[in-house]
């Protein structure tokens, strides 16, 4: 579980990233974190991953205090949590296979036993044909793989993707958005960046978290089911708009007055 509580971030320039955010995302929930470019979604990913510090609040992810966490301790948050970053941060001097192990070496992973979780990895994401291949030779969406092959090494509970989908035309994207339900379907809670509107109606029964300016504007989970009530709603209120037209109007009559011959 992830929970934010009274949390703000304030810049050295006096900019507010986030302004007394109260958040409670639980394990397994796949979240869409939308706003517009400036609204805070990058700043809360970032805090997460304790890559800054939040000016006023608490961070608890499982029974971690983020703020609090000495700092030896902030690898084992990391392993906690698989991240794809906005400029995917792939090193193009080295094959995606060597791009994808690289977590696993830093942390002394037997060389066997990496060399097959990458594979795993690779033929999961879908691109296990490309892992001789340079960065510079994948498309947009293969290299959105690789990315995401990358954050899933260390097998974390929860993977952030901060607008995977933002430079990728509208099928490809639909491609990563579906990769990335099945990664959470097997269990990871994902929280994805995005200000792709198309996404949220197809993917309405997510939750979506809005944020404008630094605070949270909209929490809406199940979007479908909200929907289907409003539309309910409508669709009753319609009824009782045409059964009123069916109805026979009943006439009255206007009352004689005093010395009126009928």
């Amino acid at each position: 579980m992830i929970k934010l509580e009274k949390v703000s971030k304030i810049f050295g320039t006096g900019a507010a990233g986030l302004s007394d955010i109260n958040l409670v995302i639980d394990k397994g929930e796949f979240v869409f974190l939308v706003g517009h470019t400036g609204s805070g979604k990058t700043t809360l990913l970032r805090l997460l991953i304790r890559e800054m510090l939040p000016s006023e609040g608490t961070i608890f992810i499982g029974d971690l205090d983020v703020v609090a966490l000495p700092q030896q301790k902030i690898p084992h948050l990391r392993k906690k949590i698989g991240v794809v970053f906005q400029d995917l941060k792939l090193l193009m001097d080295r094959t995606i296979f060597e791009n994808v192990i690289l977590p696993l070496e830093i942390i002394g992973f037997k060389k066997e036993e990496a060399a097959k979780r990458v594979e795993e990895l690779l033929e999961q994401v879908g691109i296990l044909e490309h892992r001789d291949k340079f960065p510079v030779q994948l498309s947009g969406g293969e290299m959105q793989r690789a990315a995401i092959a990358r954050a899933l090494t260390l097998s974390p509970d929860i993977l952030l993707a901060d607008e995977p989908t933002g430079n990728l035309d509208s099928k490809t994207a639909f491609d990563i958005v579906e990769l990335l339900s099945k990664i959470n379907q097997n269990g990871t809670t994902v929280i994805m960046a995005t200000h792709n509107l198309d996404l949220l109606k197809k993917y309405a029964k997510n939750r979506v978290i809005a944020l404008e300016k630094g605070k949270v504007i909209r929490d809406q989970k199940h979007a479908k089911e909200e929907h289907s009530a409003e539309k309910k709603v409508e669709e009753k209120s319609q009824e009782t708009k045409e059964q009123s037209k069916r109805e026979p109007v009943t006439k009255i009559e206007k009352p004689e007055k005093k010395g009126e011959k009928k």
